[in-house]
């Protein structure tokens, strides 16, 4: 049997004060913690809603030294940025607090210091990059060069931003500073670690006997970490941008940000009350983080560890974790700015905040990663919160206004279908409140707009347009049925779509209806007169998708030209003779038919007219272009390869390709069509 808690406690992941906040944050993190926050507020619950900027770490001084700036001046400006977001997308935090606050510094260090001296720390020295020039120790991310895994330039010495492998710095072939550029040396110095092996078997029992409900992504995940065995991990830096180790010889040394930055919850419920304790220490508390997948290792495993080993403080009771939100179907990415940002989009969208919130919450990453593109956007506007939503909620108050100026009608005698379709209405709480205390916020927001589609049918099947001619008494039922479904929304959609719900409360001339009273067909009284219907949501046309599109365009273009200038240029290859390549026969050639090869992913299998004959070829380039594109092209063939059998077909040649920058391959091709035949020399 579920406990039944006097107070919540909502967490959402502190977004990073390096950049603004885009649509994956949104629909991995702080969509569903508004919803849920929402929700507990409309059911009469004590909860509180803390986030804030996470403001220290590597990629902030990086960014600072790049622009010329201080790492201050830089997380002041991007969490202004998040901040003001956040606020114009109606996501309802009770604090936004900043890991550079006072509060923080005290809370963090003295966090730190208690667990120092009660000796839950190990003291350990190793060697790590120093940049002799810059006279600094390198974290991992001021180290750059070349990719063990993919060759490619560039990559940092924790990850490879092109192949997205994870990386240590020991593994980059020819190291080097991102500070100086300077070749580093390695230096011995101390730091100190949290032996999370020690918390293993609390963990443990805590969460593989403990938690079994939780999602399956977060609890698997989990369960992978504890069965390989968990190892002491670093909670200092060598950094100047943070906060300083508050012990003796720590010169030079910051709390590591993933010791910091949890701990930024506490210290922003310190600034929100003085009662700031009931919800940290108490066993009638219930704790919820809402992260990312990227953060389930810290919110499971080393926080929980942190507040363990501190003693005092409850351990969350849920972590719904959901997966990633790729853009049109691409791994959403802030260093190529293939992202949806939300500033920009409350600019370029003005009053369709509560689209995108429906849109991210009906596509949300919940189970699997999901994909985010400018037309499902605009089907979802266009097909159910204009068709199904908005058009239910204009047809009952206009035909109110039309037919009774305004003034609710008083229900008469009830039909057999008024009885079905109360009782249809009387069953949406259970489901919506199960889905929503259950973290189901897809399915919670499809039984919200349930309540539009009852409605709909309602109205279709019966008609009131019709019927006033000839039976006027029945209209007043129907109206008075429909105008009850409008109030039910305005309830319902609270959660999901703030801003739609108020608008249908101002045009009901209603300040407020209670959540339980979800179901009720009396919500307004016969005799009451609604205000003034407008629409609630407007059809978006292709033209308002496009320039979105085009954006997205400009990015990609951008960021090809970028790789283009900076990607390494192939050497010469070793020189030949005139002879050598005299005896390559290279023609113009006009592909006749293609198709893809059975059971390979990159082969085709080519039909070419050469000018001396018509042959077969295999070409291992299905990746990048499709075989209805190819044919009728124009492309070079070499002709006098030696034949080669390929999944049982004789290739007789090789079409000549080049590749840019990302590594797409082109057709190289005459610049005006030319005779099949014509000879390359």
């Amino acid at each position: 049997m579920a406990k039944d808690y006097k107070r919540y406690l909502i967490t959402s992941a502190l977004p990073y004060a390096n950049g603004p906040v885009h649509i994956g944050h949104l629909a991995g993190v702080y969509v569903p913690s508004d919803i849920y926050t929402r929700y507990m507020r409309l059911k009469g619950r004590d909860v509180i809603s803390i986030c804030g900027s996470d403001e220290h770490g590597v990629p902030i001084t990086i960014k600072a030294r790049k622009e010329g700036v201080t790492p201050q001046q830089i997380v002041d400006r991007y969490h202004n940025i998040i901040k003001n977001a956040f606020e114009g997308l109606g996501i309802s935090f009770d604090i936004y607090s900043r890991t550079s606050s006072p509060t923080h510094a005290k809370t963090a260090s003295d966090f730190f210091r208690k667990l120092y001296d009660e000796g839950k720390f190990i003291e350990k020295s190793s060697m790590q990059y120093y940049d002799e020039e810059a006279k600094t120790f390198l974290a991992d991310r001021y180290i750059v060069g070349t990719c063990p895994r993919c060759q490619s330039e560039g990559a940092y010495g924790d990850q490879c931003e092109k192949c997205g492998s994870t990386l240590s710095p020991d593994e980059l072939i020819n190291p080097r500073s991102a500070v100086s550029g300077a070749v580093p040396v390695k230096r011995e110095t101390k730091h100190w670690y949290l032996p999370l092996d020690q918390h293993e078997e609390a963990l443990r029992k805590w969460i593989l006997e403990g938690h079994k409900e939780w999602k399956s992504n977060v609890y698997g995940q989990c369960k992978s970490w504890l069965d390989g065995g968990l190892l002491p991990r670093a909670v200092s830096r060598d950094l100047d941008w943070g906060i300083p180790v508050p012990v003796e010889g720590a010169e030079g040394k910051v709390l590591y940000v993933w010791f910091d930055a949890p701990i930024g919850y506490i210290s922003a419920t310190k600034d929100l009350t003085p009662d700031w304790e009931k919800y940290w220490k108490s066993e009638d508390t219930k704790m919820v983080h809402f992260i990312g997948k990227d953060n389930i290792v810290f919110h499971c495993i080393v926080f929980p560890s942190m507040l363990m080993a501190h003693g005092g403080y409850i351990l969350p009771e849920n972590v719904p974790a959901n997966e990633f939100l790729n853009l049109e179907g691409d791994k959403i990415s802030t260093s190529r700015n293939w992202a949806v940002w939300l500033h920009e989009y409350l600019e370029d969208m003005p009053g369709k905040e509560d689209v995108l919130r429906y849109v991210l919450c009906a596509n949300a990453p919940e189970t699997k990663d999901n994909d985010f593109t400018w037309k499902d956007y605009q089907a979802r506007n266009n097909n159910e919160l204009v068709a199904v939503l908005g058009n239910f909620v204009n047809r009952a108050l206009v035909l109110t206004k039309k037919y009774y100026d305004g003034v609710v009608p008083a229900c008469g005698e009830l039909t057999d279908y008024d009885r079905e379709t109360i009782a249809e209405m009387s069953q949406i709480k259970a489901s919506l409140e199960a889905n929503l205390e259950n973290y189901r916020f897809r399915e919670a927001l499809k039984d919200a707009m349930n309540v539009a589609r009852i409605g709909n049918k309602y109205l279709a099947d019966t008609e009131p347009w019709k019927l006033i001619k000839t039976d006027t008494e029945r209209v007043k039922t129907i109206l008075n049925i429909a105008l009850q479904i409008t109030a039910n929304l305005a309830i319902v959609c609270e959660p999901f779509m703030p801003f739609t719900a108020a608008k249908i409360l101002k045009m009901l001339a209603v300040e407020h209806l209670d959540w339980e009273r979800i179901g009720d067909m009396s919500l307004i009284e016969a005799g009451h007169k609604i205000g003034e219907p407008s629409l609630l949501f407007e059809k978006i046309e292709d033209d308002v998708i496009q320039k979105q599109l085009d954006k997205l365009e400009a990015a990609k273009q951008a960021n090809l030209a970028a790789a283009a200038a900076e990607a390494p240029v192939e050497p010469q290859k070793e020189n030949i003779s005139f002879d050598d390549f005299g005896k390559a026969d290279i023609r113009v050639s006009t592909i006749l038919s293609a198709e893809r090869v059975p059971k390979t992913k990159k082969l085709l299998h080519l039909t070419v007219d050469t000018g001396i004959d018509t042959r077969e070829l295999v070409s291992g380039i299905a990746e990048f272009f499709s075989p209805e594109e190819l044919v009728g092209q124009q492309v070079l063939v070499l002709v006098n390869l030696e034949p080669r059998e390929i999944k049982g077909i004789l290739s007789r040649g090789m079409i000549l390709m080049g590749e840019d920058a990302t590594g797409k391959l082109v057709l190289l091709q005459p610049s005006s069509k030319v005779g099949s035949g014509s000879i390359v020399g």
